[in-house]
């Protein structure tokens, strides 16, 4: 393969690196979010819980 080739492959792959490292940073908020306020433990999802998970996570 070429130097043209290399540094072509060589970029998808770091584009695809970026992807699935800002994909995940993009969703964990949600999950956290979603399961701190689960019925199942016991929280109830007023306003001050809501506030409270969104301050611990930004």
């Amino acid at each position: 393969m070429n130097a043209a080739g290399q540094r072509a492959r060589n970029l998808k792959l770091a584009l695809a690196a970026l992807g699935v490292v800002f994909g995940d940073i993009g969703t964990s908020p949600l999950y956290a979010l979603r399961e701190s306020l689960a019925p199942r433990h016991g929280i109830a999802p007023s306003p001050e819980a809501v506030l409270g998970v969104l301050s611990l996570i930004f």
